[in-house]
């Protein structure tokens, strides 16, 4: 990959987080519609695997964030050409956890994320 794919994958990366990771208050649904693609492929420990328009995906991330105590700790963040992996810290009603999440990049947006992390410890710290 070249070093320019690399830079369009940290921008929409840092685009991402920039949109929800201070809290609800700050929450960007539409910087979100312009960066994530609209057949977005999800995958995450409680919802399964899913594909198709990002509106369900914002929707979902929005739940979530209104129940983090902001701001998110970024842990390590990697990028290489159209590919990142990020792993974070979120304060939730109950205490801290971490999430990983892994991107691809495909026509100057976010075509797909795979998120990690501990259902059963998400659930029990008051995640929804």
């Amino acid at each position: 990959m070249t070093t320019t794919a690399t830079a369009e994958t940290t921008e929409l990366v840092s685009a991402y987080y920039d949109s929800w990771q201070k809290g609800i208050a700050t929450f960007d649904r539409e910087r979100l519609g312009r960066i994530l693609a609209e057949d977005f492929d999800f995958e995450g420990s409680i919802a399964g695997k899913r594909r198709g328009p990002s509106a369900g995906f914002i929707a979902g991330l929005q739940r979530f964030v209104e129940v983090l105590r902001p701001p998110i700790k970024v842990m390590h963040r990697l990028e290489s050409g159209d590919q990142a992996a990020v792993l974070y810290e979120a304060v939730l009603p109950g205490g801290a956890m971490r999430f990983a999440e892994f991107f691809r990049i495909e026509n100057g947006r976010i075509a797909s994320l795979q998120l990690m992390y501990d259902p059963a410890q998400y659930r029990e710290f008051g995640g929804r």
